[in-house]
């Protein structure tokens, strides 16, 4: 008689509690980096706001740079998630702006893109790869997002835009307008959501003025 042995199965990838452990990590790094800058956080202080090890942290982010990027592009997901700019054809254009329109105005006027913004303003000129860094992983990253959205739009005939990466730049400006420069001046305040929606309702218009199906 042969005896079964009992059936032993592989250890699992990407475990429950790995991914708690990073996602605790990211979590920190996302509080601690506006809050103190680049230059006054350590990896050490990201392990023990995380309550993980050190070694833990660079188990999960090689680098300080690489999480701070990693957070930046974490933050942008969460108030900006990308399935915002996936084209959906079923209800009007001016709907699917107004929802992305919303969410950006939302990330960038938040305290911690405000910080952060801060943070690359105090770099010198050609002395530092944080703002770089920072533009590829936030700014760059979303526009991006919507230049594919205004493309698939434009061959599906709801906007005629000859030039997406040119509009997407546009319509992320006119958003920002005014009471964003203000923010990063410290003399802003924040609107009101009667505010918001006319702010947006009419920047969403300006830009179907000038890129609508009927520019064709």
């Amino acid at each position: 008689m042969f005896r079964h042995e009992p059936s032993r199965q592989a250890p699992s990838l990407g475990r429950p509690k790995d991914l708690e452990k990073r996602a605790a990590i990211l979590e920190a790094a996302k509080t601690l980096f506006p809050v103190r800058g680049y230059g006054g956080v350590s990896m050490d202080a990201i392990a023990q706001a995380a309550g993980v090890s050190k070694l833990t942290v660079y188990s999960h982010f090689q680098d300080k740079d690489t999480l701070f990027v990693e957070s930046v592009k974490a933050r942008c997901e969460e108030l900006l998630p990308s399935d915002l700019f996936v084209p959906r054809f079923e209800g009007p254009v001016r709907a699917h702006l107004t929802r992305i329109a919303h969410a950006f105005f939302r990330l960038i006027t938040s305290d911690d893109a405000i910080a952060i913004h801060r943070m690359m303003s105090g770099q010198t000129t050609g002395d530092s790869h944080l703002p770089r860094m920072f533009w590829e992983a936030g700014p760059k990253r979303v526009q991006e997002a919507l230049t594919t959205f205004l493309q698939a739009e434009h061959a599906a005939g709801e906007l005629h835009v000859p030039d997406c990466a040119l509009a997407a730049s546009q319509f992320f400006c006119l958003l920002k307008g005014e009471c964003h420069a203000r923010l990063l001046c410290g003399i802003g305040e924040h609107y009101t959501p009667e505010q918001i929606d006319r702010h947006v309702d009419a920047t969403v218009d300006l830009f179907l003025r000038a890129y609508g199906p009927g520019r064709r």
